[in-house]
Order: structure tokens, then C-alpha cells, then sequence
């Protein structure tokens, strides 16, 4: 059996499955964000189309990556396999590129952007539970905040290359959204030749199994009103996605209803006087940040606590709208931004080691599917309540709202440390599996 927990092998101090796959989201992200910007303009001024339907696209798209987040990861819980999701979901997003290209009406860009979600969806809850499986649960802030950064350094690069390359094929659309496809196209071939698929338990499925594991600890009381449950694999499940799951979803989702779309954000900077040819720049800015301080941030989380890490930046999070609520000018508006890229670093990762940390291996996927789904839905609301907000009371009010909520959620979480434990476990202590291993909440 392979150990997840050997030196041997490892890039950077993880596990090449973790490398790899910020590879693959690096690549899938430069290739997606090199058209995401451009897709309006394209919708609009080639297709004819209404932004009444340009936001009905955006809408479709958003709730169905949302939906299809669940349903990936109880399938691949079901099934105890993620990588073959994994290649199916960035298959389909780089299938889309093409058909893309080829749109000759409004409806045609419709089925491409919900068949890019549905792939968006369908490998997002089983990648992040096969960085869970090939990491240590040590090691559990850094891969995931690694992972992060390497798919927002690609968010943020995608935007330039496609400022780059439009010169030189005379500003075609159809022609950029092929060129894309490359890049999509090369994630899935390193997906399918360099990333395994790795057991609940940090093997990979040829190695010798290990002994039936032990159920040593029971967090979680199952009330059997019909009868014992006898399969045992079923038991651990029920109780593997438990209360201090659900609380933590509660604070993330709390936290982001107040979390309006960095549309708004951008909106604020060129109100105070930002120039509009400084915008793009001012968002690259963000995207760097988060990017460059994911892997470190993640790394300090596994030594002070990744609960700690996470309370910092909701307080990161309250103190950059206050900023923008009350003291914006052309000249801080930098510095915001670039503290707001400290927020999402400080959280994007570490919410989903905490994630990990926090149920049984077996519904690891379930679970990251339905916190990625809460807290994306959540956004949705979040918005039109901003929107609301900033047109009859203005923008102080609506970042105040945003702060709010914040600063709500980190004094909850600070409330809850004793329901969550001083250490995140599993719902299940489980003797002999990959989630024995120590770490700070």
C-alpha cells in the first residue's frame, strides 16, 4: 500500500495527487476565464441577444453547477470512486469551448454555458474529496489552500492571455474560444495520466486491502426506530455527516448572504474616481493576492488552527466593507481590494479543510457538495439584497449589511467551539483509516 503520509514523493511538501490537480485547475481556469469575460459582449453584439436573456444564461448556470455539486458527491460517495467523476466534470467543460465557437443563436449559448455547470458540478464535490484522500490531515490547510490558489492564478492570468491573443486574431470571438479549448484540453490529459484515484483510507484501489476497520467512537447517535441496521458501511454513513457539520455550514452560509458579488465591488472603485483602463488591473490585483497567499495561508492554519484561520478572515472579510462603506477613495481603494484577496485566501481553502476535518471519510463528498452548493446558492440572495440595498439607501448601507453579517458569523463560530470540538474529527473515529491523523481546528 501506497502511505499518503511518506516523504516519498512529495512535490512541495504534498502529495503529487494534490499538485497535480492544482495543475489542472490552473490550466481549466486560464482556459475558462480567457472567454468568461468576453461572453456578454459576444451574446449581445454578434448573437443579438437581450441582457434580459444574458442574465437569464448567468442564472441557468449558476444554480446548475449548485445543484449538480450534491449530486456528484453522494454519487461518489456511493460509488467510493472520485477520479472518474473528476474527468467527466472537466471533460464537459472543455467539450463546451468548441460548441462555443460554434453558437449561431442566443439558445445555442445556453446549452453550452448549462452543459460548462453541469461540468463545473459534477467534478468539484469528488476533487475535493480526492485532495482530502491524498492528504494527511495535517497537511489538510495547505493542499487545499494550494489547490485554491493555483485555480484562482489561472482566473487571474485568463483575462490577460485573452487581452493578448484578441490583437492578433483581430478581435474574434469564435476564434478565442477555440484557442481555449487548448488549454482545457491539456487539464484533462494530465488528469486522466498523472492523477490517481486514492481509497477513503489513502490507498489506491490496487493496493492489498486493509483489515475491515474498527468503529472505535460514536459522536453522532443513530435512533434506529426501524429496526438494527446491520450493514455497517450504511451505519458509518448516516453518521458521518453530523452536527458539527451542519453548524459550520450554518456560519459559512451566514457569512456569505452577506457577501455581494465583487461586481459590486468594481461598481464602488469606479464611483470614487478609479479609472476604468485601471479596473482590470485592480482585479488581477485581488486575484493575486489570494492566489500568492492561499499555500502559505493554508499552511498556517494546520499549525494554529484552521477554526482560528477561518475567524480571521470573516473579521478580514467585515473590515474591508467597512472600509468601503466609509472611508473608499481612489487611493484606498488598492488597498482594499488587495486585503479583500487576504479574505479569500484566509477562508477559500481553509473552509474546506475544515469541511474534511469534520465528517467520516466515507460521505466526504456528500459533504463538500452540499457546503459548496449552501454557500453558492447563498451568493444569489446576497446580491439582490445588496443591489437593493445600495440603489434606495446607498452603498454605506449595503457594505455596512455585508459587515454585519461577517462579524455575525465569526461570533458564532466563536460560540460554537465547544459544539465543534478543539479538534476537528470525524463523526466517526475510525481505527486504521486516513482520517486518524492529528491537526488543529
Amino acid at each position: 500500500m501506497e502511505d499518503k503520509n511518506s516523504e516519498k514523493g512529495k512535490i512541495f511538501g504534498l502529495s503529487p495527487n494534490v499538485v497535480w490537480m492544482g495543475v489542472v485547475s490552473f490550466l481549466n481556469d486560464l482556459s475558462s476565464d480567457m472567454i468568461f469575460p468576453f461572453i456578454p459582449i459576444f451574446l449581445t453584439s454578434v448573437l443579438g441577444a437581450s441582457l434580459t436573456f444574458v442574465g437569464l444564461v448567468e442564472g441557468v448556470a449558476d444554480a446548475t453547477a449548485s445543484i449538480f455539486k450534491i449530486a456528484s458527491g453522494w454519487i461518489s460517495d456511493k460509488w467510493q470512486k472520485r477520479k472518474r467523476l473528476v474527468v467527466i466534470g472537466y471533460s464537459l467543460s472543455a467539450l463546451a469551448k468548441p460548441f462555443l465557437a460554434a453558437a449561431g443563436v442566443p439558445w445555442h449559448v445556453l446549452g453550452v454555458r448549462f452543459m460548462d455547470r453541469v461540468g463545473k458540478g459534477t467534478r468539484e464535490s469528488p476533487r475535493d474529496a480526492l485532495i482530502s484522500f491524498s492528504t494527511e490531515r495535517s497537511m489538510l490547510g495547505r493542499a487545499f489552500g494550494f489547490h485554491r490558489g493555483m485555480d484562482t492564478l489561472g482566473a487571474a492570468f485568463g483575462p490577460l492571455a485573452a487581452f493578448a491573443v484578441l490583437p492578433l486574431i483581430s478581435g474574434n470571438y469564435r476564434t478565442l474560444f477555440l484557442l481555449s479549448f487548448i488549454a482545457s484540453f491539456f487539464a484533462v490529459l494530465i488528469l486522466i495520466f498523472f492523477v490517481r484515484e486514492v481509497r477513503a483510507d489513502g490507498a489506491s484501489p490496487s493496493a492489498k486491502a486493509l483489515p475491515r476497520p474498527v468503529v472505535t467512537d460514536i459522536r453522532v447517535n443513530i435512533r434506529e426506530n426501524s429496526g438494527e441496521i446491520r450493514n455497517e458501511s450504511q451505519r458509518r454513513r448516516l453518521a458521518g455527516l453530523g452536527l458539527p457539520f451542519f453548524l459550520f455550514l450554518g456560519v459559512a452560509t451566514i457569512a456569505s448572504l452577506g457577501k455581494a458579488s465583487e461586481a459590486f465591488l468594481i461598481l464602488k472603485a469606479w464611483e470614487v474616481g478609479v479609472a476604468l483602463t485601471l479596473i482590470p488591473i485592480l482585479y488581477f490585483a485581488f486575484n493575486v493576492t489570494f492566489a500568492l497567499l492561499s499555500t502559505p495561508f493554508g499552511a498556517l492554519a494546520d499549525r494554529v488552527g484552521k477554526r482560528n484561520t477561518f475567524t480571521a478572515g470573516l473579521l478580514v472579510f467585515a473590515a474591508v466593507y467597512v472600509g468601503f462603506a466609509f472611508g473608499a477613495t481612489p487611493q484606498s481603494i488598492w488597498f482594499l481590494f488587495i486585503t479583500y484577496g487576504l479574505y479569500a485566501a484566509l477562508t477559500e481553502g481553509v473552509g474546506r479543510a475544515i469541511v474534511a476535518g469534520l465528517v467520516a471519510p466515507e460521505v466526504r463528498a456528500t459533504a463538500f457538495g452540499v457546503y459548496n452548493a449552501a454557500t453558492g446558492l447563498a451568493l444569489l440572495p446576497a446580491s439582490v439584497v445588496f443591489g437593493y440595498l445600495n440603489q434606495h439607501f446607498g452603498s454605506g448601507v449595503a457594505f455596512s449589511y455585508g459587515a454585519a453579517l461577517a462579524l455575525a458569523g465569526a461570533l458564532l463560530f466563536a460560540l460554537l467551539r465547544r459544539k465543534l470540538g478543539s479538534n476537528v474529527t470525524p463523526a466517526l473515529v475510525v481505527a486504521g483509516s486516513g482520517g486518524a491523523h492529528g491537526g488543529k481546528v
